[in-house]
């Protein structure tokens, strides 16, 4: 099969298509011809030689896709050859054909193209594991978003808002800004030029946010901790900004504080499954109405990988680059 493929860690100009051996169905698993495949931040990583795979995973980049399955492991019965899906990956993505357990595939709701069926599962299921369920963002709470015009932080954005929270996001650019308050979030702050912090005891009447989404870690941790109301929670993602930050246990708690980390890639498979399960339980009606879909920044075909992600390093994108793998 065809793949995207680097030989050793680089720039972006490492990546080129070559023949890959197709990847071997398993016990509880279905194998999917991939359409189209999302671009995330932990695939420039990965090819930096920054992100290596968890124990078992194939080298070749990717965490989400969608297209059809056309194999079916003997003891997965919930699905069929032909069946449209998207998918969450532990990496394989961009190939043509993935093989993954049958709990991280999802149906492709008839509202969904394939290109925006591929920028779901990662970016939509680490927003609803972190801010829901590891955050406990309540129906009507109140949000911080760093990287508000990214992937991550535009699905947590319409998740947010479809339970009636208020959304603050930063972003690097005033357009970006503007592109976040046009989606739905409540206030957005240029991080190169205002105070975040400032703008969230604005808009929260000094009491904080319940939940603060960060993928910058060190520079940002000071701030955030002072961005939460109490009993809030912060789950970091990321660390463009540094791994080391100083605590205040006092802080902690006098105001009942956590702070908490968390990978979705290195999650089990039954893990995975149970996350599955509850995003499409408590998000599946607007999911598939249309109320809820993927931003898709642009598509790019799979001879252009390098051009992808080159883009997702400048921080050009909005929402999700998208890999078309197999011409619609």
């Amino acid at each position: 099969m065809k793949a995207i493929l680097f030989d050793a860690p680089g720039d972006a100009s490492v990546l080129h298509i070559g023949d890959a051996d197709r990847p071997d169905l398993r016990a509880g698993e279905v194998r999917i011809r991939v359409a189209a495949a999302g671009v995330n931040r932990a695939d420039i990583l990965q090819r930096r030689g920054a992100y290596p795979p968890p124990p078992g995973a194939t080298d070749i980049l990717g965490l989400e896709c969608s297209g059809t399955i056309i194999e079916i492991a003997d003891d997965v019965l919930h699905w069929n050859n032909g069946d449209m899906v998207m998918a969450l990956l532990p990496g394989g993505g961009y190939a043509e054909e993935v093989v993954v357990h049958h709990g991280s595939v999802m149906r492709v709701p008839g509202s969904l193209s394939l290109f925006e069926a591929a920028a779901l599962p990662e970016t939509f299921l680490t927003a609803f594991l972190n801010v829901f369920q590891l955050g406990g963002l309540p129906d009507g709470g109140a949000l911080l978003v760093h990287g508000g015009g990214s992937g991550i932080g535009t699905a947590a954005t319409k998740l947010a808002k479809a339970v009636g929270a208020t959304v603050i996001v930063t972003a690097g650019s005033d357009w970006k800004c503007q592109r976040c308050m046009d989606l739905g979030a409540d206030s957005a702050v240029n991080y190169r030029r205002d105070d975040f912090l400032t703008q969230v005891k604005r808009v929260t009447d000094n009491r904080g946010v319940d939940v603060v989404l960060d993928h910058i870690g060190g520079t940002y941790f000071e701030k955030n901790l002072e961005s939460l109301a109490a009993n809030g929670r912060m789950v970091v993602i990321g660390l463009m900004g540094g791994t080391s930050a100083t605590i205040d246990l006092k802080r902690l708690l006098a105001r009942g504080l956590s702070v908490t980390g968390s990978t979705l890639r290195r999650k089990s498979a039954s893990a995975k499954q149970s996350i599955v399960s509850e995003f499409i339980n408590r998000f599946g009606v607007p999911l598939a109405g249309g109320r809820l879909r993927p931003v898709v920044d642009q598509v790019f075909p799979m001879e252009r990988a390098a051009e992808a992600h080159r883009r997702m390093e400048a921080s050009d994108h909005f929402g999700k680059i998208v890999l078309e793998i197999a011409p619609s």
